[in-house]
């Protein structure tokens, strides 16, 4: 289970007989990346920590010339899972440079947003619904459903495909309660081999751990049964795709926020405050949708017209409603709003960081989302590729400054790119890295048009 105890690492490591830690950090991408440190160098690892190449681990604000990029272990995060291997746990780690927070990464990122939460008298707290589909290639190398009779137009909820997946999906669901997550429903989604497994929300920065664990536990338990579990958001072109929603909410001093005091006049019984936070959603939709559906494919689920089961489930406005899940913002109860823009390629820790940004911001301003259903004013839609999504970050300094949150005020040594301008640039190169590439469309479109 995930321990929140005052244990240092060494006595955890003894208590859960482990004898491998896995030193474990995302980069801005998202990609995990680790050092396996022995338990009989666990007291080092909780001293000093343990060093990467930064510009090596991939999108983290270093070059080659650069020092050390010392990953941190958060021992609150300390998380055994003997399960995948025997004597193995993960620990999620804060990277540093030179002793400080390096401002470039993803959770410390989230932290800095958690804290400015707290100044403003709230705590964070958010749950996610992971996404994804189980392939494997067939005799020619292509991509198919790994259960091959997994093949109906409208799969979702099928009891029979959720059968024929019983042991990888309880194998799963055994791993997430032996970690005290609470997982408490395990379904097939509506894409042809898509499925969701579901756990308890928790305070943000827990909530983001354990997306990038649960991912890592689903690709592992994948691949050692002949499949791939992909998060890709739109895998196949006829198919929904994959999201990965937020469940957000706040408490103050441990009481909830977003329930209203007496029904109001929309119907959804939330609180003035929580209409605000929702606000600064919509309002911020188009430039946050860079940091929840980060990638080139994103843009082929949102803005997907037609698929086999007959919906996309995607937003394509930046809309809300009560239990509707066709809006952007859905208000499944009094307790929550549901973010519905992001996909399974988003990092969680920027995405979480940046619906609280937006949300914070709509609070601040006592922001008014307007009557159910509609868009704010200024907004038409959603943005159509990443493109489109990217310059609208870029011109929108609330969700910018998310990014940025993490910078210290005399700014990085050695390093003048404020990361909101790095990750601007990382992905301007991603789209226009996809936009080179011919595509077999292009062939079946131009080669004999002309």
């Amino acid at each position: 289970m995930t321990v929140t105890t005052e244990k240092g690492l060494a006595e955890l490591a003894v208590e859960h007989g482990t004898t491998f830690i896995l030193a474990l950090f995302v980069d801005l991408r998202g990609k995990p990346c680790a050092k396996l440190v022995p338990v009989e160098a666990v007291d080092e690892l909780a001293t000093d920590g343990v060093g990467f190449a930064g510009y090596a681990v991939g999108a983290m604000g270093q070059e080659p010339k650069d020092p050390d990029l010392v990953a941190v272990p958060d021992v609150s995060s300390f998380t055994p899972v003997p399960f995948l291997k025997d004597g193995l746990a993960i620990v999620h780690c804060d990277p540093h440079v030179e002793g400080e927070p390096w401002p470039y990464a993803p959770r410390n990122i989230l932290k800095a947003l958690v804290r400015q939460a707290g100044d403003a008298g709230f705590e964070p707290h958010a749950g996610a619904e992971v996404e994804y589909f189980l392939l494997k290639k067939d005799a020619t190398g292509r991509l198919v459903t790994a259960d091959d009779h997994d093949n109906a137009d409208q799969p979702c909820y099928d009891v029979r495909g959720l059968t024929r997946m019983y042991d990888f999906l309880t194998e799963v669901s055994t791993a997430m309660n032996t970690l005290g997550w609470s997982n408490y429903a395990n379904d097939h989604e509506d894409g042809n081999g898509q499925f969701e497994q579901n756990f308890e929300y928790a305070d943000a920065v827990t909530t983001a751990d354990r997306v990038i664990t649960l991912r890592y536990l689903l690709s592992m338990f994948a691949q050692e049964r002949g499949m791939i579990a992909t998060f890709m958001p739109k895998p196949f072109a006829d198919r929904t795709g994959s999201g990965l929603h937020f469940h957000l909410s706040l408490t103050s001093a441990g009481d909830p926020v977003f329930p209203g005091a007496e029904p109001d006049r929309r119907g959804t019984g939330l609180s003035p405050a929580a209409y605000s936070f929702v606000s600064g959603l919509l309002g911020h939709a188009p430039a946050l949708q860079a940091l929840i559906a980060p990638t080139v494919n994103s843009y082929k689920r949102t803005g997907a017209t037609a698929t086999t089961s007959g919906a996309s489930w995607a937003p394509r406005k930046a809309t809300y409603g009560g239990n509707d899940r066709t809006h952007y913002v859905r208000i499944p109860d009094a307790n929550r709003v549901e973010l519905r823009g992001g996909d399974g390629s988003a990092n969680p820790y920027l995405a979480i960081a940046a619906a609280l940004g937006a949300g914070l911001e709509g609070i601040k301003r006592s922001g008014d989302p307007g009557e159910l259903g509609t868009c704010p004013e200024h907004i038409d839609e959603l943005p159509l590729t990443l493109l489109h999504a990217v310059d609208q970050l870029e011109a929108d300094p609330v969700i910018s400054g998310v990014l940025d949150a993490a910078v210290p005020a005399g700014g990085v040594a050695g390093n003048d790119t404020p990361v909101s301008e790095y990750f601007v640039k990382l992905k301007r190169g991603e789209y226009f890295a996809w936009h080179h590439a011919i595509s077999q469309w292009e062939i079946d479109q131009y080669l004999t048009a002309f």
